[in-house]
């Protein structure tokens, strides 16, 4: 019974902590209009000098005004900016705080139906001003790109490597709203590259996570994150309530999913990935350029899609290429144009050369934004793409169960010493990092090249092992990598080589890779 009545309180503090935040965010916002109505009713004269920045005493004004009403003034909106200041750090401290049951319970809400339109703006405060000084000076920017950047708003699809430099520098430089998609949390392996999540937000929402640092570099900017996954039946609705989308996604069927998406409700979509040592970014569907399936109608194949924890990627090639996202953002949002659109930008970053590359005009048959198009609605995209549209789920089925075994029944094996080869085909720099000692490593790229020397080494390896058996029943071979994924490929390769060369020979994979046997057999290996 206590449990149960600690389990209610806790509920309770939990829903009214939500009410709390939610009065919160009313208030900023009615603290913000009222800023912005004082501001009109100053007339053109005083909007006009706020933007120079300096209010010029008016000889009407009665003898205490010149100096009482500007001190008045500028105190009351200091206190403003202060009490906003706090009203943001207040809110971040709760999300903070909250446990994980409450995670799981707002995350369980989806997303919101509509956000209220932000305010319009005809002027900067003082403080706005002095904050944003650096950029105001550029001609190409000035009081109206800014006033621009801060009615706009940008949905970040993916908190990670490219959406955490993206989203940093986008509320650095004062946009007005930013929406924040993330179905993941903070791991240790993110820490690398994502660099808007710390060591104590490790198991918290990536979305609220990037929300919260956000907030402590620019309160002034409203932040709204979702945390769960951007499906077709919620994407629509979420990208129309913004004007620019950035995608910072790591899979293909989110790739497509956004892209129609924007299509669909006009909307500009500045698209950047980042993978080894390399980086692409693209702007699509703006000012009559190409849309993403103009250039890749189809898919490619599940199994030749390599994504950061497959490939691996270098920290700093994903705040190059995130940074370069958020420059065109700016372009964008206030009014300088995109010199990216129509065209790729591709970053060698061992090289330390960028090529820009000239893309193929918009399509009159694509798809979607074709003059006759066949997508009016968006559709079912991990079954377009035969994939998932998280990079948690990469397991590929290339083999039937009766060539797989699990690591359970591989671990019974191993402990009855049962006489078998176990081929580590994973590349040399994973093979480093750990590996089982009796294991034979050959990379699946010299089974794929048939290199003489691998075979010859495997060859070897089968021969001693054949000497512990009768001689008359095949010899397993097993096969291991990082997931199971390239040790399928690898099985597909063995079943191909002559028996009169190898002689009987069984070959299987063990199913979820070293990754399977480190969480379900040994805990002590390494985890990557």
């Amino acid at each position: 019974m206590a449990g149960a009545a600690a389990a209610r309180l806790r509920a309770e503090i939990r829903r009214r902590e939500r009410e709390l935040r939610g009065l919160r965010e009313r208030l900023a916002a009615e603290l913000a209009r009222g800023d912005t109505a004082e501001q009109e009713e100053d007339g053109e004269r005083e909007r006009d000098e706020a933007a120079c920045g300096a209010r010029q005493p008016s000889a009407a004004e009665p003898a205490r005004g010149d100096a009482g009403h500007a001190e008045d003034e500028d105190g009351a909106r200091g206190m403003r900016e202060r009490l906003a200041a706090e009203l943001a750090r207040g809110d971040s401290g709760d999300a903070d705080e909250e446990d994980e049951d409450d995670d799981e319970e707002e995350g369980s809400l989806g997303f919101p139906a509509e956000l209220p339109p932000l305010p319009a703006r005809s002027a900067l405060s003082a403080a706005e001003i002095l904050r944003y000084s650096r950029q105001l000076v550029l001609p190409e920017l000035g009081v109206r790109g800014q006033l621009r950047l801060a009615r706009s708003s940008v949905l970040v699809v993916g908190c990670g490597g490219l959406g955490c430099p993206l989203a940093q520098y986008l509320a650095a430089a004062g946009v007005g709203r930013l929406g924040l998609v993330d179905h993941d949390v903070v791991e240790t392996s993110n820490l690398q590259r994502q660099v808007l999540h710390g060591e104590a937000r490790r198991g918290r929402p990536k979305a609220r996570s990037a929300a919260a640092a956000l907030r402590r570099l620019n309160s002034a900017v409203q932040y709204v994150p979702y945390r769960g996954t951007l499906r077709p039946r919620s994407a629509l609705r979420l990208v129309r309530q913004y004007d620019i989308v950035a995608d910072c996604s790591d899979n293909a069927p989110t790739r497509y999913l956004v892209s129609d998406a924007c299509v669909l409700a006009g909307r500009p979509l500045v698209s950047g990935s980042a993978l080894r040592l390399e980086g692409q970014l693209a702007v699509y569907n703006h000012r009559g350029g190409p849309c993403y399936r103009c250039l890749f109608p189809r898919p490619p194949p599940p199994d030749a899609v390599t994504n950061c924890a497959d490939g691996g990627v270098l920290g700093a090639v994903t705040g190059i290429v995130g940074c370069l996202q958020a420059l065109e953002v700016l372009k964008i949002a206030s009014g300088m144009g995109s010199s990216l659109s129509g065209s790729m930008l591709m970053f060698d970053a061992l090289e330390g050369r960028f090529r820009n590359i000239k893309l193929r005009p918009r399509r009159a048959d694509c798809a979607v934004c074709g003059d006759s198009p066949s997508i009016t609605c968006l559709q079912d995209y991990e079954a377009f793409c035969g994939s998932c549209a998280t990079d948690k789920c990469r397991a590929l089925q290339l083999l039937p169960a009766a060539d797989r075994l699990s690591v359970q029944q591989y671990k019974a094996l191993l402990d009855a010493r049962a006489p078998h080869v176990l081929l580590d085909v994973r590349p040399p720099a994973e093979a480093d990092i750990c590996r089982l000692p009796h294991a034979l490593h050959i990379p699946l790229r010299s089974l794929q090249d048939r290199e003489p020397h691998a075979l010859r080494r495997l060859h070897e390896r089968v021969r001693e092992e054949r000497q512990r058996t009768d001689g008359q029943t095949p010899l397993p071979v097993y096969v291991v990598c990082k997931l199971g994924n390239d040790s399928q490929k690898a099985v597909k390769i063995l079943q191909e080589l002559p028996a009169e060369e190898f002689g009987s020979v069984v070959a299987k994979d063990i199913k979820g890779g070293l990754m399977a046997w480190a969480t379900k057999i040994d805990s002590t290996f390494p985890q990557y």
